[in-house]
């Protein structure tokens, strides 16, 4: 299959498959207390079965073109992932996600692999708005959106609830022509 270089720092984004189900659960277990505190992705995969049941849910949604989980290795180590969410490509609307283990932050691993996500819906599935949704306690994934030249449309205020508190969603978005006028000035 591809695997995509995130650079030269041994980084890759690579599709994230039911076979991987072993790998996956390993590294939700490295980071499971990490990844869980404002997202509950994961969280509830404890065994192999369980996980290979969540990929297998992805895996549906990308054959159904709804949806795609990518994950992030570094120097062959799964660390982390991105992915879609809400794909749909007749409304030309989606929205984009991650989640890290500990050993995976602090490299620019998310902010690098969404904008190969970003190309490839704006350039190749003719997507026009792409969201992040972030709980507002969540900096890092804040500053992701801001890096990737975002826009916060909102805050959905008390929206989210985890984690025994309600949780503000800031709610972020670029739009295609926004995306390529960016992607030009990075080029010059």
């Amino acid at each position: 299959m591809y695997a995509i270089s995130l650079g030269g720092d041994g980084a890759e984004l690579r599709p994230l498959e039911p076979w991987h189900a072993e790998e996956f659960l390993a590294h939700l277990e490295r980071g499971r207390e990490f990844i869980g505190r404002f997202i509950a992705f994961g969280t509830q995969e404890r065994d192999v079965d369980s996980a290979r049941a969540l990929l297998q849910r992805y895996a549906d949604q990308r054959a159904a073109d709804t949806g795609a989980l990518h994950g992030l290795w570094l120097n062959g180590t799964l660390v982390g992932g991105v992915l879609f969410l809400n794909f749909d490509a007749a409304k030309g609307t989606g929205e984009v996600g991650c989640w890290l283990e500990p050993a995976g932050t602090g490299r620019g691993l998310v902010t690098r692999a969404v904008r190969v996500l970003l190309d490839f819906a704006f350039d190749r599935r003719g997507l026009h708005r792409v969201e992040w949704v972030a709980a507002a306690g969540n900096e890092a994934s804040l500053k992701v959106a801001r890096r990737l030249g975002m826009t916060r449309d909102g805050v959905l205020r008390e929206a989210h609830p985890y984690g025994g508190e309600r949780h503000d969603l800031e709610v972020w978005s670029i739009l295609a022509p926004e995306w390529r006028e960016a992607r030009a000035r990075a080029q010059q």
